[in-house]
């Protein structure tokens, strides 16, 4: 009997969905997909926005929601950089590859601005951040919190300085896909998103939450954006069937705080276990992956090896990042095992 292969170089969920989507799943009436979602007599888009509003303390009209983060992203880089001349957008210069691709699909062009490394992490230098902002002058400036592939994130206090100081007509897009890996708090989000009207910050389903193939996301705009609001929200509504599991999610947080517990005991076996090895080095991660610095000369090997087991992990092809390794955050019994894989290879050499 062949075994399931485990992709951990997709970001994507390797654990149990909690009992309440199981059940959301189990009990969903099909007769509720005879009817629109919007709630018209309240001029609400959906169910879903209204809870959001509820846990993030964000005015219902301020909540977007889209088919995925993926399309948070477009909608949002689209819309900004397909009206006026200014069509130029700041993203991470080690960062996820589509950034780019999205602006160019609108005719915009893109700069990178640097992430340091230093020490056992990558990081934003905000005065840097700032200085090329205000050099460059886009018209918009991504920040990804927590990063990928890096898994560095900015604090709520770093994001504050950085809005105080750039142009107020520069749109601000923050991908907090991987955030809530770490810490609970949220409680930054409708202060910052109340304070300044250029921001966005986008987030989804797809991985702290564990479904990706739901295709759920949702953000968060400062005041005064009438019109791009109307350009990404959906005037008749969702999908009463993802409406009805992602409340099911949102209602789950103590099932995938244990998820995230795994995780963060698979950080620190692969710290423990990699990082005192020669030519290794684990980066500190907030997000559900790993980058880890290796010898490249067991690539080959490594690759090999895994792949007799039904694994596939990330070697990374990115400029200044050759060396590295970036691994979804499994079961324990994954982590353990690609950890074991490793040793053994290193230990052949």
């Amino acid at each position: 009997m062949n075994q399931p292969f485990n992709y951990l170089d997709r970001n994507e969920f390797n654990f149990e969905p909690s009992q309440k989507v199981v059940d959301a799943i189990k009990n969903f009436d099909p007769k509720t997909l005879c009817f629109y979602t919007r709630i018209y007599d309240e001029g609400k888009k959906s169910v879903i926005s209204v809870r959001l509003s509820e846990i993030y303390g964000v005015p219902e009209e301020q909540v977007l929601l889209t088919y995925g983060g993926e399309d948070m992203l477009k909608n949002a880089i689209h819309y900004y950089l397909m009206k006026g001349d200014n069509k130029k957008i700041l993203i991470p210069e080690f960062s996820w590859w589509y950034y780019n691709r999205v602006a160019s699909e609108c005719g915009g062009t893109f700069e990178m601005y640097p992430l340091h490394e230093k020490d056992d992490t990558f990081a934003y230098d905000i005065d840097e951040v700032i200085e090329y902002t205000n050099r460059i002058h886009p018209r918009m400036l991504l920040l990804a919190s927590p990063n990928n592939p890096t898994g560095n994130g900015l604090t709520p206090e770093e994001v504050g300085r950085i809005m105080e100081n750039i142009p107020e007509d520069t749109m601000v897009l923050i991908d907090e896909a991987y955030a809530s890996f770490i810490t609970s708090d949220t409680d930054y989000i409708a202060p910052l998103v109340n304070k300044y009207s250029n921001l966005i910050i986008s987030r989804t389903l797809s991985k702290f939450y564990g479904l990706p193939g739901l295709r759920v996301g949702f953000g968060f705009i400062g005041k005064g954006h009438t019109q791009f609001e109307s350009y990404v929200n959906k005037y008749l509504g969702y999908n009463r069937f993802s409406e009805a599991v992602a409340l099911a999610a949102l209602d789950s947080d103590e099932h995938y705080r244990h998820v995230a517990d795994d995780m963060e005991w698979g950080r620190q076996l692969y710290k423990r276990e990699l990082g005192a090895l020669e030519g290794f080095k684990v980066y500190k991660s907030v997000a559900n992956f790993i980058l880890i610095k290796y010898p490249i000369e067991i690539k080959d090997r490594l690759m090999e090896a895994l792949k007799v087991q039904n694994y596939k992990i990330k070697f990374m092809t990115d400029k200044g990042l050759e060396s590295c390794l970036r691994i979804t955050l499994g079961r324990k019994e994954q982590t353990q095992t690609v950890v074991d894989t490793i040793l053994k290879i290193v230990k052949e050499q």
